[in-house]
């Protein structure tokens, strides 16, 4: 029996450190989302530059957890229960560094948008749709951390929210395009960037349900709600 809870204290000292790693990276990930909307809204090159170097330092965490939950797995051989969670850090971890690439990307064409004209009040509003986007992970680490169902239920729910903002854009987008064609090339690098932070939603949205996942040992069965439109234009971006 005491080597028994000498095993179970091993694997949940492992385990934490392994969840540590991806809390840690969480928080690179949110710092990443408002860094790379605040850089794109005042066009500060330094700023985007810094948001695309930071992305190695998430890489780097993705990989250390994928490592330490191998080797976990390997050493501790966990039980079904305790698999699951083992297994819910790595898919977290690879939505985390997924979210990571896409603030890379929106810093990427921050350099480009600089030497194109100004799409009035686009800047606002992406940082809008970031900053929501940014609570929703929080909230979607938040409540893998504490299991918080009711929590994780409610990010899911707010992915509309996402969706929706991410059509007003695209709508505003194509208007500004049709009145003057010189708004084009700026209108669709600004669409790809929308569509990179509904896609972010998308993975904060992932995590939450991996927290659903987690408590109540399945996925939940009804599909997360989407706006029309949105499903229509997946292939854009």
């Amino acid at each position: 029996m005491n080597r028994d809870k000498h095993i179970v204290s091993a694997f949940d000292r492992d385990l934490e450190t392994v969840q540590a790693l991806v809390v840690r990276m969480g928080g690179l990930v949110e710092s990443a989302i408002a860094d790379a909307a605040l850089a794109l809204d005042t066009r500060d090159e330094e700023l985007a530059e810094e948001v695309r170097g930071r992305d190695k330092a998430i890489d780097r965490l993705e990989m250390q957890v994928n490592e330490e939950a191998a080797r976990l797995i390997a050493l501790r051989a966990p039980r079904a229960t305790d698999l699951r969670v083992v297994l819910s850090v790595i898919k977290i971890a690879a939505a985390l560094e997924r979210v990571g690439d896409y603030a890379k990307n929106m810093a990427k064409r921050t350099h480009v948008l600089v030497d194109m004209p100004v799409i009035e009040g686009a800047g606002m509003a992406l940082r809008r749709m970031s900053a929501a986007v940014e609570k929703q992970m929080k909230d979607a680490l938040d409540s893998y951390v504490q299991r918080d169902v009711a929590l994780a239920a409610d990010v899911r729910a707010r992915d509309l929210e996402v969706d929706q903002m991410y059509n007003a854009l695209f709508r505003e987008f194509l208007t500004h395009m049709m009145e003057d064609p010189r708004n084009i090339t700026p209108c669709m690098h600004l669409h790809f960037i929308a569509k990179n932070i509904e896609r972010m939603g998308d993975h904060a949205t992932s995590i939450a349900e991996q927290v659903l996942y987690l408590v109540h040992g399945e996925l939940p069965e009804e599909s997360r709600p989407k706006s029309d439109s949105v499903s229509l234009m997946q292939g854009q971006g």
